[in-house]
């Protein structure tokens, strides 16, 4: 069995429904608290065995890329003003051992064509994809449950949540069978359902483990919701040719796509900050009781 060693990182949408704050900078470096969206995602591919970092990005997205690249200038700043916690901070943003790579999506095409484009730099090996949107609190990082499902069992994994019945428009929905040990098979999987027509309401959540035979899938796949290449449809044609199993993960997650999950995602992880948690709790405490 391969060992997972690249995670994917999807990154080439323009986050509209942050506008005017993401006309310039791209959704993903939006910071809760003190670092963006994107490096808690590249911390927990990392804290999950990932050692090749791919990007899939697209216009207006250079800001990624200079964030994990190194920036002499601030380190040299830093150094001279013997900033020397700070300076080790930002010297390990990418861990040594650890290369990123950046694919441009030419066109926006959708999930499933951004994964394909990740082929070249995956090549015949599992891999992560990982959402920088979906932000999961949890003692284990939620990749790493996976990728340990993924040593025990050695098949595709979706990352999954129960979500209310009217919101199963939102997500990919998978009905399952129950196997021995708790696992859990996808038997059908449907890209946004309304909710009666939803298989269940189960719902595929920003995580994923995918074997490389998922890429002729996609190669096949023709444009579906939305007009796009649909990585949900690309999973369910994979199919029937091997298991796919789903994990419910351990943990909160934060839908940061949209403004009210953002913001509960700022201040559930400011309240958990090791310096700021205790003033901020008084600060609140505060609002609450004018």
């Amino acid at each position: 069995m391969s060992r997972i060693r690249t995670a994917v990182f999807p990154v080439a949408g323009r986050g509209t429904r942050f506008l005017p704050a993401t006309k310039a900078s791209p959704k993903e470096m939006l910071p809760i608290v003190d670092k963006p969206l994107i490096q808690y995602a590249v911390e927990e591919a990392i804290a999950a065995g990932a050692t090749k970092l791919v990007f899939v990005t697209g216009a207006s997205k250079r800001a990624i890329e200079d964030h994990f690249d190194v920036d002499f200038e601030l380190e040299h700043t830093l150094e001279a003003g013997k900033k020397t916690e700070l300076l080790a901070m930002i010297r390990n943003i990418v861990p040594s051992g650890v290369s990123c790579v950046y694919i441009r999506q030419g066109l926006p095409l959708g999930l499933g064509h951004a994964v394909l484009c990740a082929r070249p730099a995956v090549g015949d090996e599992p891999f992560f994809v990982h959402l920088a949107d979906d932000l999961i609190h949890s003692d284990v990082p939620c990749l790493k449950q996976m990728r340990d499902h993924f040593d025990a069992h050695g098949c595709s994994l979706l990352g999954v949540e129960t979500v209310p019945a009217d919101q199963t428009a939102s997500y990919g929905i998978v009905a399952v069978e129950e196997l021995a040990g708790g696992v859990q098979r996808v038997k059908r999987i449907v890209e946004k359902p309304a909710p009666k027509e939803a298989p269940s309401n189960l719902a595929v959540v920003g995580r994923y483990i995918l074997t490389p035979a998922v890429f002729d899938e996609l190669e096949r796949t023709e444009r579906g919701a939305g007009g796009e290449i649909q990585l949900t449809d690309g999973i369910a044609a994979l199919l029937a040719r091997e298991p796919v199993h789903v994990l419910p993960f351990a943990g909160t997650r934060y839908d940061c796509g949209s403004k009210i999950g953002y913001l509960r995602a700022t201040v559930e992880y400011a309240l958990r900050h090791p310096e700021l948690g205790e003033n901020f709790r008084a600060y609140l405490q505060g609002v609450w009781e004018r």
